[in-house]
């Protein structure tokens, strides 16, 4: 085993006679085993200890020495190992934190218990990840949206702001000037009625407590429909109670304040509210995004799930939408669903706006499930 190996393996197992490898550390590499034995190895280290100093220095050497995907996982073990969650109510430790998705959806939990002096700074970090995710993913969700409704409808007497320019200028090569260098467009190609909308999008999201994830990525991708002409979107957000936050669709990152992670569940109590806002039954997507685990009356909840797909709402099922793997859900729910031909299943965040776009399409989702290697719950 050459010293390279021998280093690696004295990291992973800590100091003393146990680690069998007689390996000394030195400089960053000490840092690094200290950072991880504060962690992952309590009861010889002590832990990170309770005042704030400790742990921010212990945040601020795990990203010095870590990369970043390290630092986020090691971020929510001390969440989970050391009880740190009391952290995140201090300005100087959210400052030393590195922002990632799951930071964002413990802020959401805390967000009515963090105290004055450290909102600002919550809000901050908040809305590094919003921009972050908004400038990964608004031109895919953009793009996969108005790409679908523009190939179902198409109008050749559109106003000036209605025209499809590339579309136009192709039907009219023909026409060429070469003598003036242009092109006159005989023929003009539109979207048609892109002032209105053309469909009607509902994001029904679970805010308990195991969403959290989910619940940052619905209210990103939400506020970038949001900004699409031709789609009305809603979004909902509910646990035992109901919260409407289409109005805060303009800023995400009041939206995701505005969310009360947490609590118990009622989702046949979100569908009636739901349903009650439709007014387009064949041009309306429902997206319920939820565990399935329903904490109301279970039976209501597929009797208003069949109303709704019987009235011709296209109603999908997202068990999660997130990176972070396989979900936990109520399988015979989700059973429910597979039998009725109602998809259900874990999408990620890069999946999604494919997913919509074959939504309002009205495409087979089972298929396009297959196509990505996606397994359908309850199948």
């Amino acid at each position: 085993m050459n010293s390279e190996q021998l280093r690696r393996w004295r990291l992973i197992l800590g100091e003393g006679e146990a680690d069998g490898t007689g390996m000394s550390l030195s400089g960053a590499d000490q840092v690094m085993d200290q950072s991880l034995t504060a962690l992952y190895d309590g009861e010889r280290g002590g832990g990170l200890g309770p005042s704030s100093p400790n742990v921010a220095r212990w945040l601020g050497d795990i990203r010095t020495y870590f990369p970043s995907s390290v630092v986020q996982v090691m971020q929510q073990d001390a969440f989970k190992r050391l009880n740190l969650t009391s952290m995140l109510t201090e300005p100087e430790m959210l400052q030393a934190v590195e922002p990632d998705v799951q930071l964002v959806a413990n802020l959401m939990t805390l967000s009515r218990v963090i105290p004055d002096k450290t909102k600002d700074t919550a809000r901050e970090v908040v809305q590094k990840v919003v921009d972050a995710l908004m400038k990964k993913l608004t031109q895919p969700m953009q793009q996969a949206v108005t790409g679908s409704l523009n190939r179902s409808v198409k109008n050749k007497r559109p106003r000036h702001n209605e025209i499809n320019w590339h579309a136009t200028i192709l039907r009219n090569l023909k026409h060429y000037q070469a003598e003036y260098k242009t092109i006159i467009p005989e023929t003009r190609i539109g979207y048609g009625r892109k002032r209105s909308a053309l469909k009607d999008i509902i994001l029904c999201v679970d805010q308990s407590g195991s969403m959290g994830t989910s619940v940052v990525y619905s209210g990103i991708f939400g506020a970038v429909m949001a900004s699409i002409p031709a789609v009305n979107t809603r979004m909902v957000v509910f646990d035992t109670s109901v919260a409407d936050l289409t109005e805060d669709l303009q800023d995400p990152v009041d939206l995701l304040f505005g969310v009360q992670l947490g609590g118990g569940t009622d989702i046949e109590r979100a569908l009636r509210y739901c349903q009650q806002s439709v007014t387009r039954p064949n041009d309306t997507v429902l997206v319920l995004i939820t565990d399935l685990y329903e904490g109301g009356n279970v039976a209501e909840m597929k009797k208003r799930i069949l109303s709704l797909a019987g009235s011709g709402v296209q109603i999908v099922v997202l068990l999660a939408l997130n990176d972070q793997g396989k979900p936990y859900f109520d399988h015979s729910n989700a059973a429910f669903l597979a039998a009725n031909n109602i998809p259900a299943f874990a999408c990620t965040p890069d999946l999604f706006p494919d997913l919509m776009a074959n939504a309002l399409q009205k495409q087979n989702l089972f298929q396009w499930a297959a196509t990505h290697d996606v397994v359908v719950a309850g199948r």
